[in-house]
């Protein structure tokens, strides 16, 4: 794609760096084909290739407006048209730079910057959320049915974390909504290791992992966190022979992952950002190498994949082959590329697309009439679970 991408931008890394990503871009439309706002709306705005139009607009020196600002709001940042460029497109990252852009010329009104704001500091306040969670758990029957779907059942925490010293070890970080939402998802991750010999470290200073404010485009907070959670686990990484970092939400892995970027001009964690983006493992990923000693269950399950773990991570049936290697009976189902709706905070954002995609999402996975439904991320887990009445786990679960 040929640009004249404005000096204003230009000079800037974030511009350079989007200059040549768009110069990748061969506006071919494949994007659009598996992208699941398009499908929905059917306007190329409300597709990547149109998104990125509206982004290099901008970057040529058009003045985005509202209307701009809503198309890319839309946008599930699921990636499934990575997956699906054959120029090897980074939308993601171009999407960030239009989002950022944005931001600093389109202002939202009052009530959307106030809702959005309460958003982030709702859902990164763990005791206030946990809390919040527990009076709306014990009133969700006298609610009304709308609200009802949304809150999910309270889950006691039934396992231990183990304890046993292994000579390897991991950081496995626990996720900051997981806990409150469903807190034997890491205790189940953290008993796996140890079948397998490996030691899950718990450091507690760390916090969210940074994505929530990262897509609500609060970049000083994002970074703030990011650095936290470094700083959080550096004297592990220089104490103890760490192999990995790890989580089990894939939606925080890709963020972890992206460290790096984030962090890439800052002089003074710029390197340790490199170091800690490259340690990230999935689960999944290191579980797949080791040899693991279950009793699969003779129910059928439906994997459903994260688009973060498929897209993002590009884990695209690492866990199904595993879960099929063990016995697990694994029941396919039609557009397993294509996002469930949750995307984070894109359940509360962008409600009624989000609604539309969990609909299609569950028709199809229960066309097929499985006994229970997994996946590898809270989000998802979450988003699911209250669209259906058949269970949805984290696969981890089915492990201990």
């Amino acid at each position: 794609m040929r640009t004249s991408i404005s000096s204003n931008y230009l000079n800037k890394s974030t511009g350079a760096e989007a200059e040549r990503i768009l110069r990748n871009c061969v506006h071919c439309g494949f994007c659009n084909a598996t992208c699941p706002t398009y499908l929905l709306l059917g306007d190329e705005l409300d597709g990547p290739r149109g998104r990125i139009y509206l982004i290099k607009n901008m970057l040529e020196g058009e003045t985005p407006t509202a209307k701009t600002q809503l198309h890319l709001d839309r946008c599930l940042t699921c990636r499934s048209c990575e997956t699906t460029c054959p120029s090897g497109v980074e939308y993601g990252r171009l999407l960030d730079i239009g989002r950022e852009l944005v931001a600093d010329q389109v202002k939202r009104s009052p009530g959307q910057r106030l809702f959005r704001f309460s958003l982030r500091k709702f859902l990164l306040n763990t005791k206030l959320f946990a809390g919040s969670l527990r009076i709306a758990q014990a009133f969700k029957s006298i609610l009304p049915r709308r609200f009802q779907q949304n809150i999910p059942l309270r889950t006691r925490s039934t396992l231990v974390w183990p304890v046993t010293p292994h000579q390897r070890k991991i950081i496995l970080v626990e996720g900051c909504v997981q806990t409150a939402l469903q807190p034997d998802i890491d205790k189940a991750a953290a008993i796996v290791f140890d079948k397998v010999g490996i030691q899950s470290l718990r450091i507690k200073a760390a916090g969210c992992c940074g994505s929530i404010s990262h897509h609500a485009d609060a970049r000083k907070e994002t970074l703030a966190y990011i650095k936290t959670n470094i700083d959080a686990w550096w004297p592990a990484l220089e104490s103890e022979p760490v192999e990995a970092i790890c989580m089990t939400a894939s939606g925080c892995g890709v963020m972890i992952k992206d460290y790096a970027h984030l962090l890439r001009e800052d002089p003074v964690y710029a390197a340790r950002a490199e170091k800690v983006s490259a340690l990230y493992r999935d689960p999944g990923e290191i579980l797949a190498k080791e040899n693991i000693k279950t009793t699969a269950t003779d129910k059928r399950i439906a994997f459903h994949p994260p688009c973060t773990l498929q897209h993002g991570l590009k884990l695209d049936g690492v866990i199904e082959t595993l879960l099929s290697s063990m016995g697990f009976e694994l029941v396919a189902f039609r557009d397993k590329h294509l996002c469930c709706g949750s995307a984070g905070t894109y359940s509360i954002t962008q409600k009624q697309l989000s609604t539309r995609l969990l609909e299609n999402k569950l028709s199809a996975i229960e066309t097929n009439a499985p006994d229970l439904i997994v996946t590898a991320n809270i989000g998802c887990q979450t988003h699911l679970q209250s669209g259906t009445n058949t269970p949805v786990r984290h696969w981890l679960e089915l492990l201990v």
